[in-house]
């Protein structure tokens, strides 16, 4: 591995963090982000949504160090500064969903080459929620897992879902998946939407800390999702919804004015995990690492009791 590019001073996050670049068995560079913690009970790979990038995570990190976990980031590839998979930087795309799994592989790859301390845990928000529901089921070897707003459906109102199924196919197939899909814009939600009525946050400064990082690094904005991503989420949202729950201790979290992802698919998704908890957040949106200050300390005081509970005395102890 080689080292990469890191914006401590736009991430925020604990010192002594670090970047590198690392290779998917397919040839795409992606990039892993690692937040160190002396004495760390364990290490949680952090899987972010579309559009984002490791130094999204900084705080989080810092949150998480708090409570004894050291963290590792991963910027898919097609986002952040990860190799970009069309000829348009700013288009969310993918081939086959699939390919995020290679990814996965590699920064699990890195994370031991890396020796980080075991046992490792998942924490998956958005899309990053639906790749790692996915890892796990292919042996992702995690003690625990916590998602935040994961996408295990794409919210789409009911009359326009066999619209979005039948223009995403016939998109990919005609050879315009990379087009965007339409009502998408090729612009970062939060440089062009505002924060007034945003979809992410009701948190001003965590609003303005990512409006903050995407103005400074250019790598940092994607705009809208391709109509080859949109059908391959939403075969994958559905592949994922037919098989049973894991055997694997979980707590998904999520806001109650929820607007991106399909909250019915979670709910359903939860009442059938036998070792998972859903906490429904009052007032919360999407991001529930980036909302108001009781929001964060509810979501990561959740998340830590899981992770230690599944430590040895001696693990917990650290």
């Amino acid at each position: 591995m080689e080292n990469a590019p890191f914006y401590d001073e736009l991430a925020e996050g604990p010192a002594g963090a670090r970047a590198y670049w690392t290779t998917a068995s397919d040839g795409v560079r992606i990039r892993v982000a690692v937040w160190p913690k002396t004495g760390a009970k364990g290490t949680v790979l952090l899987f972010p949504g579309r559009t984002e990038y490791a130094e999204k995570y900084g705080r989080a990190a810092g949150d998480l160090a708090a409570r004894g976990y050291a963290m590792v980031a991963i910027d898919w590839r097609g986002q952040g500064l990860a190799d970009r998979i069309t000829d348009n930087p700013m288009t969310g795309h993918i081939d086959d969903f699939a390919d995020y799994q290679k990814d996965v592989k590699a920064a699990l790859a890195a994370a031991r080459a890396l020796d980080l301390p075991e046992p490792f845990f998942l924490i998956g928000h958005s899309m990053g929620g639906c790749i790692g529901l996915r890892a796990v089921y292919d042996g992702l070897p995690v003690a625990a897992a916590a998602f935040s707003a994961p996408m295990w459906g794409i919210r789409i109102n009911g009359f326009l879902r066999p619209v979005a199924w039948s223009l995403s196919w016939s998109g990919a197939m005609l050879g315009m998946g990379h087009l965007f899909t339409p009502g998408t814009k090729p612009d970062s939600y939060v440089l062009v939407e505002g924060f007034e009525d945003n979809k992410l946050t009701k948190d001003r400064d965590m609003f303005d800390y990512m409006v903050r990082q995407t103005q400074s690094v250019e790598r940092f904005g994607l705009g809208g999702p391709s109509l080859k991503w949109l059908y391959e989420g939403l075969v994958e949202t559905a592949r994922l919804m037919q098989a049973p729950a894991p055997d694997l201790p979980c707590v998904t979290f999520l806001g109650a004015d929820e607007r991106i992802v399909d909250t019915n698919r979670v709910a359903a998704r939860m009442d059938d995990w036998p070792k998972g908890r859903l906490d429904i957040i009052p007032k919360a949106e999407h991001e529930i690492m980036m909302e108001v200050p009781q929001t964060r300390a509810r979501f990561f005081d959740g998340v830590a009791a899981l992770f230690d509970a599944q430590l040895s005395p001696a693990q917990a102890a650290m």
